[in-house]
């Protein structure tokens, strides 16, 4: 049975199925969606944004009802135009309780109709668990307000410039909005209302707390060489790869920055000559994954690109799709505890840890080392002055 959600948020329990608004008794029977919204607690559940890999309703509504989706859109941003006026934070009320039924009830139809056509003419992407996992957590983090206060930051407000961008910071933002599909690698971006933690420069990182004791970060050692390692089957350096480079591509000529500096030069550039080895054979990945001018992930993308970008385009994909599959398995693993992902910024997965939960440290390790992706273990207070852990 198609229904839609009236609202987001977990705590806003209501829906439309059957020509009618639920709120008390939600029917059974309830199948396919749009998109997922905090209430909805049932895994089978399917859903048609997902299917249309992140387009909106314009975009795949029927010609036939488009008149009827514009009216009724016009008529939803007058409300969140209002809201805004009125000074009404959306995210501490349910948008149902503040709109008219018949509104909802009309807005809603044609949403159905919309969801039923989606899943009429489009097929499900091979990598849809994937997305459903992730956008499930994204939509998590989305709800957890950031703990963001200025105490060992002194620093930051000596200039007027730092200090602006500090109190921007801390007045405007206070929750990170990831967006599932905001490249076509499926590496994340952020909304224009979030947190902008993946574009933040590190020293306003001080700004950002935990909620719990201790921010713990867990980042691949040089996440996208071996990245390259694994899709070349070959056996993943137990050092850091930089330095195994020094010393087997680069036979101790460099040092480990500047071996570092040259290898990203040659690995995405084609036309580069610069290194030779067969360890690292970009021609083999690009027979192996690189057909008719797309790229097929080990994780189900398929992504239209130029030969030139496509090995690029494969590493950056299958790494970020490994870090999302990580935060996905620790987040289930950590349910049920204080600790929880704060959030995500590129290969790095950031917990806000409670002292309880120390014990949990060599497990959490071990789920993001899958595969013998060895990776750095680092502790701190905020979110900038790290220190190295070992376990």
């Amino acid at each position: 049975m198609y229904f839609q959600t009236l609202d987001d948020k977990s705590e806003c329990v209501g829906v439309y199925a059957n020509g009618k608004l639920h709120f008390e008794e939600i029917p059974k029977g309830l199948t396919r969606t749009w998109r997922y919204t905090g209430s909805i607690v049932d895994s089978n559940i399917e859903y048609a944004w997902l299917y249309a890999q992140g387009k909106n309703l314009e975009e795949v509504c029927p010609e036939e009802i488009q008149e009827d989706l514009q009216a009724a859109q016009k008529r939803f941003r007058a409300y969140m135009k209002a809201f805004k006026i009125g000074k009404i934070d959306m995210r501490e009320h349910c948008f149902f309780d503040l709109v008219p039924e018949n509104f909802l009830m009309e807005f809603c139809e044609i949403k159905n109709k919309i969801t039923q056509h989606v899943f009429e003419t489009y097929e499900k992407p091979l990598n849809y668990n994937l997305l459903e996992d992730t956008d499930r957590l994204l939509h998590k983090i989305k709800y957890q307000d950031l703990n963001l206060n200025k105490e060992g930051c002194r620093e930051l407000y000596y200039a007027s410039t730092g200090r602006r961008k500090a109190n921007e910071l801390m007045k405007n933002y206070y929750y990170v909005d990831y967006k599932l599909f905001g490249t076509v690698t499926g590496r994340l971006t952020t909304s224009p209302v979030s947190f902008p933690m993946l574009t933040l420069k590190k020293e306003f990182r001080k700004l950002i707390k935990p909620h719990n004791d201790w921010f713990i970060s867990l980042d691949y050692n040089a996440a996208e060489i071996r990245t390259l390692i694994d899709l070349l089957g070959a056996e993943q350096p137990d050092e850091d790869v930089h330095a195994w480079n020094v010393k087997h591509i680069f036979n101790g000529e460099h040092d480990r920055e500047t071996a570092k500096t040259l290898f990203f030069a040659w690995l995405y550039n084609p036309e580069s000559d610069a290194i030779h080895t067969d360890h690292y054979d970009k021609k083999k990945l690009l027979d192996e994954w690189y057909h008719d001018g797309h790229i097929n992930t080990q994780y189900g993308r398929k992504i239209m690109v130029d030969e030139r970008r496509a090995l690029n385009y494969l590493i950056q994909s299958t790494t970020s799709d490994r870090v999302l599959s990580r935060a996905i398995e620790i987040d289930k693993f950590l349910e049920g505890s204080k600790s929880f992902i704060s959030h995500i910024v590129h290969d790095e997965i950031v917990i806000d840890l409670d002292d309880e939960d120390r014990e949990k440290l060599p497990p959490l390790k071990a789920i993001f080392e899958k595969d013998n992706f060895k990776a750095n273990l680092k502790a701190a207070k905020n979110y900038f002055d790290f220190e190295e852990l070992k376990i």
